[in-house]
């Protein structure tokens, strides 16, 4: 079949076995296999009535379980190894809270919930029932949380269930304390008595709690700042009634939020779900968005969260620092001007890093510019001698002050020049001398009466004679 159809389409996909591609044909039929170093090929069941490609499907493995999920139209299939299961059919309009089901017909568009008051497992297929699959979002998995109705999001082909809070809050005819609580906060903003009514409802339960914390929790699954902004509203208006209700919780989540929102515009293109967030912490988003050249909007993230500098802006500033060292189309001297404007002194930055980096780019001249911009004398010096500027690396070394650092100059000096150039350049450098010939008293005895006889020391040259004679 593949031979006279052809492959229109391939997936590879990871599973308990190994690696497995799964393809489409030209007559529309799925086959997979899920080791492709032991290659048995396997065909999934027929899609009644497709008569072209899916507009998008993806495979799901699981528990040595491997499904296709394909979306033709408005309808979701689902692929086992024995039959083809319809998820949603006969598209129409209907509102579930803040969701409506309905979409573009090109993509795994929806949502696509499942109505609460219907049981879940009536409303599944057999294979996905009882089942948690991973959440497919910019080519990476990630867990899904509670068990609920499946529901996917954009073209991403993202499938995640419906949070438990969402579920309460939003459910037709909800008597939970966050539903009552958001219908409460409605109809104040319309001045209306029953916003007093719904109030009492919940406090006569004592769930006014239990009411903030559910809108605030859904307001995280959330992904229209619209709705976000009213579940926080509603939690907001229920802390006003209740003593010492902690803060912190809503605090960090309008945080998030509003971070989540940021990545999530379509210029930066990260739609990471609340969940994907946590997990991954902050760290890793930043390095996501360095990795992407996002600098500025990593920055303030940082400043939002009033992230450490040495964890945050400094960090970064270095990650841009080291990408503009690699700019080959500006000067030196316009480089690491541009550098030095930026970074200026903020604490946590090495210079010496960026220098080292210019240096690997093959951008010499530059990184001793870089250089000049570096306070410890520490940092300069070792990258200095690697790049074969023992002299400069010697007068950095005696301007430290530091002695270490001048005798460590001085013997890289001794090894890599001739005797006769090493004691040449020691004579331009009277620090280093000096401190070269306390060393030799000690250390090299020899060498001590070679350096008296280059500089023509007659005096220090017959003393040395004489303290040889009575040793």
């Amino acid at each position: 079949e593949v031979l006279q159809n052809h492959v229109l389409e391939a997936k590879v996909f990871h599973t308990e076995y190994g690696t497995g591609v799964a393809i489409l044909t030209g007559a529309h039929r799925f086959s997979l296999t899920t080791n492709i170093d032991d290659l048995k090929l396997r065909r999934m069941p027929e899609v009644p009535g497709l008569q072209k490609p899916p507009s998008c499907w993806a495979v799901l493995s699981q528990d040595r379980v491997t499904i296709v999920l394909l979306a033709v139209g408005q309808d979701l299939y689902l692929l086992d190894n024995t039959s083809c299961s319809v998820v949603v059919s006969e598209p129409r309009r209907v509102s579930v809270g803040s969701r409506a089901v309905c979409g573009p017909p090109h993509s795994l568009a929806g949502p696509f919930p499942c109505p609460p008051a219907v049981p879940r497992a009536a409303l599944q297929p057999p294979a996905l029932a009882g089942r948690s699959f991973p959440l497919l979002s910019h080519g990476q998995a990630c867990t899904a949380g509670t068990p609920g109705p499946i529901l996917a999001r954009g073209k991403e082909v993202r499938i995640e269930w419906v949070q438990e809070a969402s579920q309460e809050i939003f459910k037709i005819a909800s008597m939970a304390p966050g539903a009552l609580l958001l219908e409460a906060q409605k109809e104040y903003e319309k001045e209306s008595q029953k916003a007093d009514e719904y109030l009492r409802e919940i406090k006569d339960q004592k769930l006014l709690p239990e009411a903030v914390s559910q809108c605030i929790e859904a307001a995280g699954y959330e992904h229209e700042p619209d709705t976000q902004k009213s579940l926080l509203r509603a939690a907001s208006f229920g802390k006003c009634f209740i003593d010492k209700f902690p803060p912190e919780g809503f605090v960090r989540m309008c945080q998030d939020l509003r971070v989540l929102n940021a990545i999530r515009d379509y210029q930066i293109g990260i739609p990471l779900t609340f969940t994907q967030y946590k997990r991954l912490t902050i760290e890793v988003l930043l390095d996501r968005l360095v990795l992407r050249r996002l600098y500025p909007l990593a920055i303030r993230i940082c400043e939002y969260l009033r992230l450490s500098e040495i964890q945050g802006v400094s960090r970064i500033l270095a990650h841009w620092a080291c990408y503009k060292v690699q700019q080959k189309d500006k000067s030196d001297e316009e480089v690491a001007h541009a550098i030095n404007q930026k970074l200026g002194d903020t604490p946590g930055i090495s210079y010496s890093e960026i220098a080292s980096r210019a240096y690997d780019c093959g951008r010499t001249e530059l990184a001793i510019k870089l250089l000049e911009y570096e306070p410890r004398s520490g940092e300069q010096v070792p990258l200095l001698l690697k790049m074969k500027r023992s002299k400069l690396a010697l007068s950095k070394a005696i301007e430290s002050g530091d002695t270490d650092l001048v005798y460590t100059v001085v013997l890289h000096l001794k090894n890599e020049l001739n005797r006769g150039t090493f004691f040449m350049t020691l004579q331009n450098q009277p620090v280093a001398l000096s401190l070269y010939r306390q060393f030799c008293k000690h250390q090299e005895r020899e060498t001590l009466k070679d350096l008296y006889n280059q500089d023509d020391n007659h005096q220090e040259l017959g003393n040395f004679h004489v303290h040889s004679s009575y040793s």
